[in-house]
């Protein structure tokens, strides 16, 4: 399996363990989206320290994915309300 043309991979840190993340993103928005995950663990560690990695996990997706339905809702309104 050949990679995709355009491609770009790089390896990143989030909560202490490394990935190798590719896509065809910029490399500084690769990184900075996983500063951002890695920012969030961060976060979630420090309100319950004794969750488990995967817990740790999916309980920053919950948080993550809620901030953003929660924008995406409020810019759909915006849109809305500048259509009438």
């Amino acid at each position: 399996m050949g990679e995709e043309k355009g491609k770009r991979r790089t390896t990143v840190s989030i909560n202490g363990q490394s990935y190798v993340i590719s896509g065809k993103a910029d490399i500084s928005h690769i990184e900075e989206v996983a500063n951002f995950v890695d920012g969030k663990m961060k976060e979630m560690r420090k309100v319950n320290p004794y969750l488990d990695k995967t817990q740790l996990a999916v309980l920053t997706a919950v948080n993550i994915c809620d901030d953003y339905l929660r924008l995406k809702k409020q810019q759909e309104s915006i849109k809305k309300d500048g259509e009438k």
